[in-house]
């Protein structure tokens, strides 16, 4: 009798075992059941976005419209003595040059403050949802010392489901190659379980909330 090899032996017993079945061990289990608990939704979600973002080590700025929003941008840039903001959005660039506020399209400063548009922004967690498409480069919001987030009240969405649900309908033909999530700044605790943050991306993560409704 031949004997069998190896790798014959592992695909018998994933045969065995698919041939029985077993019972479910929990089967009380709604699956259909939300995951988060249920939050307070009289103040609105953009309210809970500011909770949650400032949660995860973000800062959020409400601006009234967009001039408020160069007022507010203005300030924080001589209140850090920040240097030419980094912007590779046109629109974005369109709104600093309509404001005078200095910017360039080469991280050529130290400390790199970037300025980015999105996609969504992700009530429950806070979270910023970002695409090659909106953003140009991933290199725009993963390089940056500090990254500014510019985004409109409009684009709020409560879970990550309603998000890739908008994009899908954005996106009619073709999602973008790259969508990403960003909650907070970066930080790691891989040495010595200490936090660090920057490590990876972005130390400061600021988003500006410009009302459109």
């Amino acid at each position: 009798m031949k004997e069998s090899t190896p790798r014959e032996q592992i695909l018998t017993k994933i045969r065995n075992a698919l041939m029985e079945k077993s019972q479910m061990p929990y089967p009380d289990i709604d699956m259909n059941a939300e995951v988060f608990n249920r939050q307070d939704m009289s103040d609105g979600i953009e309210v809970i976005f500011a909770q949650e973002l400032i949660a995860a080590g973000g800062q959020f700025i409400y601006s009234e419209n967009e001039g408020s929003f160069l007022e507010f941008l203005r300030d924080l840039i001589g209140q850090h003595e920040w240097p030419a903001i980094w912007c590779l959005s046109g629109r974005l660039a369109n709104l600093l040059q309509a404001g005078n506020i200095p910017f360039t399209t080469e991280p050529e400063h130290d400390p790199v403050v970037g300025l980015t548009t999105c996609e969504k922004l992700i009530a429950r967690t806070g979270s910023i949802m970002v695409s090659s498409t909106d953003t140009t480069s991933r290199k725009s919001y993963a390089f940056p010392d500090i990254h500014l987030v510019v985004a409109y009240s409009s684009q709020v969405v409560l879970s990550l489901k309603d998000a890739f649900n908008s994009l899908k309908i954005k996106y009619t033909n073709e999602l973008p190659s790259q969508i990403t999530v960003i909650t907070g700044p970066s930080r790691t605790a891989d040495i010595e379980k200490t936090l660090v943050m920057g490590a990876h991306g972005p130390r400061e993560l600021y988003v500006f909330m410009i009302d459109d409704l």
